[in-house]
């Protein structure tokens, strides 16, 4: 087979190791490196040359030059400035994706929408150009919102994982006021803190098939035990055994990306790197990258055992499927990073180095800032260099990389010495508890978690310091209070399959009110003060953050109720549960004079008055039935609730179970309460019976109390019948208490002025033997009403906003337009068409599109999407009011309720644009207010600036003036000409105008006085903004 020359563009380690084994490749005679380092220079095969690695030009002409046909590119700048797209167009073949596939890195608020868009895990987020709205919702998110990103491309050191508000806050004045990072600021993306443990999960991809790497594990911090800053990385080891199921990696996270790039047209080849977050709840992709890792590269590459040549012509021949790639799996690699004095921070440069020149096999040491100067190698950056040792153990690779690194030569250097340690606990093959699953470290520490959580709850009885973590609680029931008679009461319960929407949601402290919950209000049924609770935590691996914040919930509602938190268990039991499952239960006792005890059964009699008290949702029964419905709707947890645009619809879910102690327990120690019911699993048919004499029943009216939405929902959704809605849900009605009819409404007085909601819903009633307990009038059509949004979820054109497209021919003109779009017709026309009939659950429905010439390939599209077309012809109309006139009156014809313009290039009259004031759509070609009009590339070019994009915007009289709806930014390069601006620009507005479109035909946001009015702040943050 003849050889080829290979050049590989960067500086770092990870271009070294790449360099090294190309060079192991019989089918490669030359290795050139720009810039390359001190490793890379001479070096047998390798050697460098001065490139200026951004100039793309330059790049193609030195490959043209020498006869190099492969080009591999290491870091990501140059791959987002499109050099991949440049050597492509010459004919040059590039191991790295084009610019629309780098962006998947460069840009993190699109990295993160395209997450969302294509159902692959990560955190919750959302994305600001303005630092007090970025700020605000760190401060009311209701999720930790503590980590914040860079949007851009900031070598790596764009992310701030802060310890709390305040920190994060600062994090973003430093990225967006003091511009910390330049240009890469301008967004910042905030997103939800993870907790667990991250791996790098990389994989050759050539656009259509995946060959998943062995996961590997870098190191951040600079110092031993994950202390210290953020560096880029201090070193690495693979495979890492957090997380067995590769195929599930490969399948659902990187060939899902893959896959997803395909749809969105963009041809990915190279390498795509996903960082991993493993939870208790699942895995989450916290960022993707679109290049090799460094320092991961360095010991993922020597336990490649496959020639890496093959693998990368593979990729760029779109071969992958018929090559073999092999990874040793019998063997470990551990690379420690050495690196300056002072790193990450200030350090000096030129300090000389002393390797042994002799490795034994398996050893290898790789350069990053490293130079010649003379006979010389001296230091000539942060990190320097990379220790790197195979073994056939963990632990032999981790003293031979140990062993290496402490042989070099570096005056001031340091070094972690803790790499791999982890895993070697992971496999450690001796028999403690630890190697068995169960971590006693980690209880420990749970354990002194709970402590500060319970000393918050501390009441009358249970004040005692340090009585969590002993064999046994103590509870003075002298100090509870003046009873005299007293008796103990008693509830235990858990929260059952609500738990799984929880892991889904990774949202579980609201879960631990629900635990609390479920017991104090059963024990409070029978007039019981809850005095202590304690918890029962089983799970399949303790991840000490995730439990402590469910046992932060609750130790809240315990706090709310009046109740000490004074013990409980926590059960890992690997094994017996999944790694990421966990279930819980609760316990809890209260005490209450024997004669307040309830139910008063004999005094309860026909005509009494049932009063209900509000639930805040489904509470904590019914959700294995819950879950059933969703997946029938096709809904996920994490998309908008349908009938709360505030929150994602796991959210609405999660609500958790309303706390009743405070204002009931005020009302039975007066004695006006005959008897109380908690509406639980079982719903009102079957709870309040078991307070009842079995000769009377009580008769319920629907429509004297408000149903919340989820309820309709359910029902209609899952076409649920009526005798299990009752039977399963509370149907807006948490808990229920009977009284006599002259004391319903100072009751009901007294529960509202405690912020309770609640009603007179119903009374007491004889009953016969065949008769039912409990009846119920208008459920169905109290269902029925209370969510009107199902029609809509149903898919039913019916309510779908009727929207016109407003398109003219491509290549024609006109005396002046309206859309100073430069995109060929049809691009933005197909972009909607696209995303209104691939979503059952669009708002809008395209009924018409309109051309003012014709036979135009817009006017195809539409018909090949059984699409109504009209073509009307300005020709024959004595002025252009008169044509717009004609065209309302095709637009009235035809029922249209929105109109989008998609390169109508014609200026719409001022009579046409009152008439569809705030119904009428146009998307500009640069970042409105800049650069109006035509030519808009042009200028922006002219002007200099670095960011330019697209803007969605409601038609005013004047062009280009009307208030602006949201806007999608890309970068302008130093050597854009007009048409690759555009080209960058035309992706941008195939994204935006579709998501405006959707927000629009939504009513989340509408023209109010000349500007956009947002009727819902999460539209804003998550749809708005590109």
């Amino acid at each position: 087979m003849a050889t080829e020359k290979v050049l590989i563009i960067g500086a770092g380690g990870r271009e070294h190791a790449i360099a090294w084994k190309l060079s192991c490749s019989p089918n490669v005679s030359q290795i050139v490196v720009a810039p390359g380092n001190g490793g890379t220079e001479k070096n047998g095969k390798i050697e460098n040359v001065a490139l200026k690695i951004n100039n793309s030009a330059e790049v193609v002409s030195f490959c043209k030059s020498n006869g190099v046909k492969l080009v591999v590119v290491g870091p990501e700048d140059p791959l987002a400035n499109g050099l991949a797209d440049d050597l492509n167009t010459a004919g040059i073949k590039c191991f790295g994706p084009n610019a629309k596939g780098a962006r998947i890195e460069a840009d993190k608020s699109y990295a993160k929408d395209f997450m969302i868009r294509h159902g692959i895990p990560t955190a919750r987020y959302c994305s600001f150009t303005d630092a007090a709205e970025a700020k605000r919702h760190i401060q009311e998110a209701n999720y930790a919102a503590l980590v914040v990103k860079a949007s851009g491309l900031a070598a790596g050191k764009g992310v701030v994982v802060a310890a709390n508000k305040e920190e994060a806050i600062q994090a973003v004045d430093m990225i967006m006021t003091e511009r910390a990072f330049g240009d890469a600021g301008r967004v910042v993306v905030i997103e939800e803190l993870l907790i667990g443990e991250e791996a790098s999960c990389l994989g050759f991809t050539d656009g259509k098939d995946v060959f998943m790497m062995p996961l590997s594990q870098d190191h951040k911090r600079l110092l031993d035990g994950d202390r210290g800053p953020n560096t880029g990385g201090m070193g690495a080891y693979c495979p890492c055994s957090v997380f067995t199921d590769a195929d599930y990696l490969k399948k659902a996270i990187l060939q899902k990306t893959v896959d997803g790039m395909r749809k969105d047209g963009i041809h990915y080849v190279g390498v795509l790197y996903a960082g991993l977050m493993f939870t208790a709840s699942g895995v989450y992709v916290l960022e993707f990258n679109c290049r090799f890792g460094d320092p991961e590269t360095q010991v993922l590459l020597p336990l490649l055992e496959s020639d890496l040549y093959t693998a990368m012509c593979a990729c760029v021949n779109g071969t992958l499927a018929q090559c073999h790639i092999n990874f040793y799996s019998d063997r470990s690699a551990v690379g420690v990073v050495l690196a300056s004095g002072g790193y990450p921070n200030a350090y000096k440069k030129g300090i000389p180095i002393q390797i042994d020149a002799s490795l034994p096999p398996n050893e290898f040491v790789f350069h990053a800032g490293t130079r010649r100067s003379g006979d010389d190698l001296v230091s000539d950056g942060g990190r320097v260099l990379s220790a790197v040792a195979v073994g056939s153990s963990i632990e032999q690779a981790v003293a031979r990389a140990l062993e290496l690194v402490r042989k070099i030569k570096l005056e001031g250097s340091v070094f972690r010495s803790d790499i791999g340690r982890r895993e070697i606990e992971r496999r450690r093959s001796s028999l403690t508890y630890k190697a068995a699953g169960v971590s006693i470290d980690a209880g420990d520490s749970l354990v002194d978690r709970i402590k500060a959580f319970a000393k918050q709850t501390r009441r009358p009885g249970a004040d005692m310091e340090n009585t969590i973590g002993l064999f046994g609680a103590p509870f003075d029931l002298k100090q509870a209070g003046n009873y005299k008679d007293p008796l103990l009461v008693s509830g235990c319960d858990g929260v059952g399959t609500k738990l799984l929407i929880a892991q889904k949601c990774n949202l579980v402290s609201t879960v631990g009110i629900d635990l609390v919950a479920m017991c104090v209000n059963d024990i409070v049924c029978h007039g019981a003060e809850p005095l202590f609770f304690l918890d029962y935590y089983a799970c399949g691996w303790l991840s000490v953050d995730f439990a402590a914040q469910f046992i932060e919930g609750v130790s809240g509602a315990c706090k709310e109720s009046g109740c000490a938190l004074i013990g409980g268990e926590t059960a890992e039991m690997p094994g017996l549960y999944a790694r990421n499952d966990f279930d819980a239960a609760g316990f809890a006792v209260g005490i209450v004079e024997r004669e307040a005890y309830l139910p008063h059964i004999g005094s309860i009699q026909s005509g009494d008055v049932v009063i209900g008290l509000a639930s805040s949702g489904v509470h904590s029964n019914g959700f294995s039935l819950v879950r059933k419905i969703v997946e029938r709707s096709g809904l996920r947890y994490t998309d908008p609730c349908p009938f709360d645009k505030q929150r994602t619809f796991g959210e609405v879910l999660l609500t958790p179970t309303e706390l009743y102690v405070r204002p009931v327990l005020s009302l039975m120690k007066d004695g006006v309460i005959k008897a109380a019911a908690h509406i639980t699993g079982g719903g009102l048919v079957e709870n309040i019976p078991r307070v009842l004499p079995d000769h009377l029943g009580v008769e319920l009216t629907a429509s004297s109390w408000t149903l919340p939405p989820i309820f309709g929902w359910l029902q209609q959704t899952g076409s649920v019948p009526m005798h299990d809605m009752v039977r399963t849900f509370n149907c807006g009605v948490g808990f229920v208490v009977i009284v006599k009819p002259q004391d319903g409404d100072r009751v009901l007085e007294r529960l509202r002025s405690s912020n309770v909601q609640a009603w007179k819903i119903g009374a007491v009633k004889q009953r016969g033997e065949q008769e039912p307990a409990v009846s119920i009038l208008n459920l169905e059509m109290c269902l029925r009403s209370c969510c009107p949004m199902d029609p809509l979820l149903a898919g039913q054109k019916k309510n779908k906003k009727k929207v016109a497209v407003l398109i003219s021919g491509s290549g024609k003109t006109s005396d002046c337009f309206v859309s100073a779009s430069l995109s060929p017709v049809g691009t933005n026309l197909q972009a909607i068409i696209d995303s209104t009939t691939s979503n059952p659950r669009s708002h809008a429905e395209i009924v018409l599109v309109l051309s003012n010439v014709a036979g135009v390939q817009g006017l195809e599209r539409a018909q090949q999407a059984g699409i109504p077309t009209r073509v009307l012809s300005h020709k024959g109309f004595a002025t252009r009011e008169e044509y717009d006139m004609a065209v309302h009156q095709t637009l009235l014809d035809a029922g249209v309720e929105l109109i989008c313009l998609a390169g109508f290039m014609r200026i719409l009259s001022g009579q046409f644009t009152r008439l569809w004031e705030g119904r009428l759509l146009n998307i500009h070609p640069s970042l409105l207010p800049s650069f109006r009009g035509a030519h808009p590339h042009k200028l922006a070019i002219e002007a200099g600036v670095r960011m330019s994009g697209c803007t969605v915007h409601f038609v005013a009289e004047e062009v280009d003036a009307g208030a602006i709806i949201g806007q999608d930014s890309v970068p302008v390069y130093p050597d854009d000409t007009e048409e690759t601006l555009q080209e960058r620009v035309k992706t941008a507005e195939h994204r935006l105008f579709p998501r405006i479109l959707e927000l629009v035909a939504g009513d989340a946001v509408e023209l109010r006085a000349g500007k956009a009015h947002w009727n819902s702040l999460r539209e804003l943050r998550d749809g708005a903004e590109g």
